[in-house]
């Protein structure tokens, strides 16, 4: 099963990579057929020139210049739409996310057989390292709000390192989310649309380059709409959206 990993990347020359070298070399280590999905999100640095460079030494590496709309949704989103491998998962540009983990995910896929498979920070054997203690507070607030609305168990919906069959992605579609409020709406519809899921443990890690992309105060009514949305969903489209079996 080919694995297609999509990153985002807007001004990430600084860690772009040491994120694509570490990458690469884990998914080598453990023969993993795949391809590293970039999308550099119209950068204004030198992302472009470092993954043209990259591309010299990573032979599965493949990106493209997402020229508009800019976004973290939309980039994700424009790699989402082109990826070739039988799965995918959504991967930071920054180091946050753990390559070891990925492994992870994809043998618990094909052990499991599930539909996605979704880690969490905040489980027996997960971890944080260096993890803003305002932005903690808000993620386990936001966490808990969506577990009570949903009526679920799963308590790190926020985090967008996750993996998908690519029938899976399909059937997410159309996608609503232009910003950060996607790494919600790809696990609740995956949810709320019955899709079969596990979930492993992962660790997070503050990047150690530039700034993040995430600003609090802009994303919450976005988070909501798309809460919003799952729930009406959920509770009121009787069953028109669920898996096809």
């Amino acid at each position: 099963m080919k694995l297609s990993v999509v990153i985002p990347a807007y001004n990430e020359e600084e860690s772009i990579s040491e994120t694509l070298r570490s990458l690469y070399n884990t998914l080598k280590k453990y023969d993993i057929p795949h391809e590293i999905w970039v999308t550099n999100d119209n950068s204004k640095d030198n992302t472009l020139e470092v993954l043209q460079e990259l591309q010299k030494e990573i032979p599965s590496l493949v990106f493209e210049t997402n020229k508009g709309p800019n976004g973290f949704g939309y980039a994700v989103r424009y790699g989402l739409e082109r990826f070739s491998g039988d799965c995918v998962a959504v991967f930071m540009a920054d180091m946050s996310d753990d390559p070891e983990d990925l492994v992870k995910y994809y043998k618990t896929m094909l052990a499991e057989n599930v539909d996605a498979v979704f880690g969490s920070r905040w489980i027996k054997g997960g971890k944080v390292i260096d993890y803003p203690a305002v932005k903690k507070i808000i993620n386990r607030v936001a966490n808990f709000i969506i577990k009570m609305v949903i009526g679920i168990k799963y308590n790190d919906t926020t985090n967008a390192f996750k993996l998908y069959k690519r029938e899976t992605m399909e059937g997410l579609k159309p996608f609503l989310s232009p910003h950060f409020n996607l790494t919600v709406e790809l696990p609740l519809k995956t949810i709320v649309r019955g899709y079969s899921y596990s979930v492993v443990p992962n660790s997070w890690t503050n990047r150690k380059y530039g700034e993040s992309k995430l600003k609090i105060k802009e994303m919450g009514s976005r988070y909501f709409f798309i809460l919003v949305y799952c729930f009406v969903e959920k509770f009121f489209s009787r069953g028109d959206y669920m898996k096809k079996t």
